[in-house]
């Protein structure tokens, strides 16, 4: 092939070579000499309508919105460590006397990095859940250089939405757009702060709208913008300089962007972010029916003229589908007049219904098209987790929060103690305590309630010994609580 193709360049340039000396043959003919008939080059076709002909700049998008994206920096809660700030390693013949010898002080939390992004001047923040679920801490820093410690108002684990709020006025905010309206092929940019580097821009298109992911609530965005650890919680925009989605997950199998990044619609944010802010939790609804994708052989049985809808494959007993008739073998069309395309559009869609509001559900049932009304009920299960008040909490100005323990808990821990730690924060965290420990005194007293540990704290200074137990072992900690 390489002779050929060698040939072949060799061959045209002959030719070239044979025109051109016959054209200055011609023309030294004299100007009565008619020059070669040639054929017209045709012109290039106008391009067609919608068909991309340069490539966006996004400078002027980017300078108008980077101020409202900020970077989100947290302390997550202490692991539970063997001794020495590592993990007890249960192949280690020692592991288990470091775990029971060694001051938990030792252990060390871990840190971790998101994006975020100001929705109103007063200091509300949008970012991902998991970027501050599991933190003790949460720092906001501004494009300015500003740091703001945050209040974590409410986190939703199940759309993976969280609201932050920072002690400032008269903040840049982003703008909103419709999620609704994207369609694939559209541009859009990402900013956030990847491994670190605040403000980075991205851009890419919209690869397609309502993927669903690990039986999630959401109708995840998917897009090729690169996406990569730390960019968790930044704003997605459109061109129009509006937010459309948050970033929150990437589809990898090295950790890092593979072409494959999706994001939570700013719809169903925004409505997560209401409830949030005006109740702390987020209420969804159910209507107590498991259901499965149509496909061409399932909707040919059930004769539907194409696949689409939800199947009910089962009705849970004394269930609100279960009341309205609902049937395994019925497939759900509709909600309330919104179309039911796949079986992962329905959880979403009756998700967003009011519990104890009734939905109009349009089915398919015995080969033809029905009505029936359905009274939603609460979701119960994983309830949105709030901030606990630092008044409620039995440590106070220690950062512990404890709940009394049950006699059934006390012999299934074998413990005298009757103060279950149940999450930690601030000196408590410092100083190595961990959720699950039990507190049995402060600075010698015993304590045996809430109003106990309250009181003992009280009255210590600047620094209090703790008594706890953790597995078999008690040891005294020391807190400074300044």
């Amino acid at each position: 092939m390489g002779s050929i193709r060698t040939w072949s360049l060799a061959a045209v340039a002959g030719i070239f070579v044979v025109v051109v000396a016959h054209q200055r043959s011609q023309a030294d003919a004299g100007p009565a000499a008619a020059p070669p008939a040639t054929t017209p080059v045709a012109s290039s076709p106008a391009p067609a309508a919608g068909r991309v002909t340069g490539l966006p700049d996004f400078s002027g998008l980017v300078a108008e919105n980077g101020a409202a994206v900020v970077n989100i920096s947290v302390v997550e809660k202490a692991p539970k460590f063997g001794g020495l700030g590592e993990p007890a390693d249960g192949d280690d013949p020692l592991s288990q006397f470091f775990h029971h010898q060694m001051p938990p002080g030792h252990a060390q939390p871990s840190h971790g990095i998101g994006s975020g992004f100001i929705v109103s001047p007063d200091g509300y923040v949008l970012t991902n859940a998991h970027v501050v679920a599991d933190a003790s801490e949460v720092t906001v820093k501004l494009t300015d250089r500003r740091e703001f410690a945050a209040k974590v108002v409410g986190v939703d684990k199940r759309s993976d939405v969280a609201l932050l709020k920072i002690a400032a006025t008269g903040l840049p905010i982003v703008h909103f757009g419709d999620s609704s309206r994207l369609k694939p092929g559209q541009w859009v940019v990402a900013i956030g702060s990847p491994f670190g580097f605040e403000n980075s821009v991205t851009a890419g298109v919209v690869s397609a709208t309502a993927r669903s992911l690990d039986e999630n609530y959401v109708p995840f965005i998917q897009t090729d913008a690169a996406v990569n650890p730390g960019n968790s919680g930044g704003p997605l925009f459109n061109l129009d300089g509006q937010v459309i989605g948050i970033n929150a997950q990437i589809y990898s199998r090295t950790g890092g962007y593979m072409g494959m990044s999706f994001a939570i619609p700013i719809d169903l944010a925004l409505h997560v972010k209401d409830q949030l802010q005006t109740k702390g939790k987020v209420s969804r609804s159910r209507i107590g029916v498991a259901v499965q994708e149509v496909n061409q052989q399932l909707a040919q049985t059930f004769g539907l003229g194409t696949p689409h809808g939800a199947l009910i494959s089962a009705v849970e007993p004394k269930s609100p589908g279960e009341r309205a008739g609902l049937q395994p073998g019925d497939v759900i069309t509709s909600v309330d007049g919104h179309y039911i395309d796949h079986s992962f559009d329905l959880p979403s869609v009756i998700a967003e219904i009011p519990p104890g509001t009734e939905a109009h559900i349009g089915i398919w049932h015995d080969r033809k098209a029905s009505e029936v009304n359905v009274k939603t009920v609460l979701l119960e299960d994983e309830p949105a987790q709030t901030a606990k008040a630092t008044s409620e909490d039995g440590g106070g100005k220690l950062g512990l929060a404890v709940r009394p323990l049950a006699p059934s808990e006390q012999q299934e821990l074998h413990t005298k103690g009757r103060l279950l730690v149940e999450d930690v924060s601030g000196p408590a965290l410092a100083a190595g305590l961990q959720a699950g420990d039990v507190v049995l005194g402060v600075n010698g007293a015993g304590v045996a309630s809430v109003a106990d540990l309250k009181r003992e704290v009280a009255r210590a200074g600047h620094s209090v010994a703790l008594l706890i137990q953790r597995d078999d072992a008690q040891i005294y900690v020391p807190v400074d609580i300044g």
